[in-house]
């Protein structure tokens, strides 16, 4: 199993966390894989040290990639997490009150956005 971070907008508007696990399958030597998920893009992403984003909704259905770094991205119920390179979100939080986002060390993040139909 993959273990992701689903953002989601339940239907008042309020954001939130939760735990999804992707499935993988034995493919022998090269290891376990995925089934094949749809995408329609790819968006490489840096951003500067002090990046302090406040309430804000993904902008389409994406998945994000941290290259390095660490954020602490918070819902709009006030649950905090932080999150390290090498971790995959899922956004889904594309209406309502959204979530925060903010770099937790001085250096320049690399992110990669892949987005989902």
């Amino acid at each position: 199993m993959f273990k992701i971070t689903r953002v989601y907008s339940d239907v008042n508007g309020d954001s939130h966390f939760e735990g999804v696990t992707i499935p993988l399958t034995e493919a022998g030597v090269i290891g376990r894989l995925s089934e094949v998920l749809p995408v329609t893009g790819i968006i490489f992403r840096e951003v500067e040290p002090t990046y302090d984003w406040t309430f804000h909704t993904a902008p389409q259905k994406q998945y994000v990639i941290l290259i390095d770094g660490e954020i602490e991205i918070e819902t709009s119920l006030g649950d905090k997490r932080t999150f390290k390179a090498g971790e995959v979100l899922l956004l889904e939080d594309t209406w309502g009150k959204g979530h925060k986002t903010k770099n937790l060390q001085a250096i320049k993040r690399k992110s990669i956005f892949v987005i989902v139909p």
